[in-house]
């Protein structure tokens, strides 16, 4: 018997992908909203795999999708209260110099 695919779990694990790389790169919000929607879509998909599960394959990319999704989210929220915190208290400034110290150098 042909299996469909489980709707939502491509673009559950493809979001929660780029919700890691994102918040990496992008002082951690966009990464924050990537794992969100990744979570709520690889939720979905689950939901709709318990419902009928002889009918759709592809659960592990739903499973895997939350994971990395939850993975994004606590690194954006990470670097994002690290950035807050650097920009309160002044320490961005000594970071700049040693960005440009660098730069400088090479």
């Amino acid at each position: 018997m042909y299996k469909e695919k489980l709707p939502y779990a491509q673009s559950a694990l493809i979001l929660g992908i780029s919700s890691i790389v994102t918040a990496c790169c992008c002082w951690g919000l966009i990464g924050i909203i990537l794992g969100i929607i990744g979570f709520n879509n690889a939720n979905k998909a689950i939901r709709i795999h318990e419902e009928d599960p002889n009918a759709f394959d592809g659960v592990n990319n739903a499973q895997t999708g939350k994971t990395t999704s939850i993975i994004g989210i606590v690194v954006g929220v990470l670097l994002l209260i690290w950035h807050i915190y650097t920009f309160s208290t002044g320490d961005y400034e000594v970071l700049f110099e040693e960005f440009n110290n660098f730069s400088d150098e090479y």
